[in-house]
């Protein structure tokens, strides 16, 4: 009896030393399809170090390339689940390069007179060089029926054909099938055309734009019309949404004007 009662009091005071470190029930289990806060976090640390995935709160399949990567990394079992010693390496590594980082982005505003595009106000359009309109307004349904063709085309880093696309690889290739060669990437893509001011000057056709996991055009898409957008979303692949979704409407970075009047 009294060992009974001596063995349920160490394992008592072995759960309460488990509960206080936090160790056992901090780092939540997560994988593809995981959605919320948790997620949102780890792909904050990812970015951190340099692995780019869109923080959007949905474990996709980008977010589940760049958790391998770096599981790879840093010699870690690599199954593409954040289990309690991933999440903890992230951490650490996250908070050991958060300093530099910091200082990185602190460098810039102090040399420059430039709007405040932080989380917390809407980012502001940098100036390019831009370029006459060179979509021809017949070739506009052409265009818009080959980026529909695939819908549901799932999302895929690097993504450049019917096998998987990421969004400038989607717009690039869109306009390939149609004979017009685009730049590879957003912030390239972004330099063609005519800055659009207002977004109701947009015209089916037209590109439009997004900062989401960095500053400055990281996202695209191709306008449809009536406030709607085709692009493909790291969580869904292609799809088509709205310009004033609560997601995308605070990410607005730009318009572009490419199709002749």
């Amino acid at each position: 009896m009294k060992k009974d009662r001596l063995f349920s009091l160490i394992l008592y005071a072995f759960v309460i030393v488990l509960l206080l470190s936090g160790e056992a029930f901090a780092a939540p289990i997560l994988k593809q399809g995981s959605e919320g806060h948790d997620v949102l976090v780890l792909q904050q640390n990812l970015n951190t170090l340099g692995y780019q995935v869109e923080p959007d709160g949905v474990f996709g399949y980008t977010t589940y390339r760049a958790v391998i990567a770096f599981q790879r990394d840093e010699k870690l079992t690599i199954n593409g689940t954040v289990d309690r010693e991933t999440w903890r390496a992230l951490k650490k590594r996250a908070a050991e390069n958060k300093p530099k980082d910091e200082k990185k982005r602190d460098a810039p505003k102090k040399e420059s007179s430039s709007p405040d595009t932080s989380p917390a106000n809407k980012p502001v359009a940098a100036k390019v060089p831009e370029s006459a309109p060179f979509l021809p307004q017949k070739k506009v349904d052409a265009i818009i029926k080959t980026a529909k063709k695939h819908m549901g085309t799932r999302y895929r880093f690097g993504g450049t054909t019917p096998k998987g696309f990421d969004c400038s690889g989607f717009v690039q290739y869109v306009f390939k099938q149609n004979s017009f060669a685009l730049p590879r990437t957003a912030d390239e893509q972004y330099k063609l055309g005519q800055h659009v001011k207002k977004r109701a000057e947009l015209v089916p056709g037209d590109l439009v734009f997004f900062s989401t996991y960095e500053k400055g055009a990281s996202h695209c898409g191709i306008y449809l019309g009536k406030n709607q957008f085709i692009h493909v979303s790291s969580s869904k692949g292609v799809r088509i949404d709205n310009l004033d979704d609560s997601y995308w409407k605070p990410r607005w970075y730009g318009g572009k004007h490419i199709v002749k009047k």
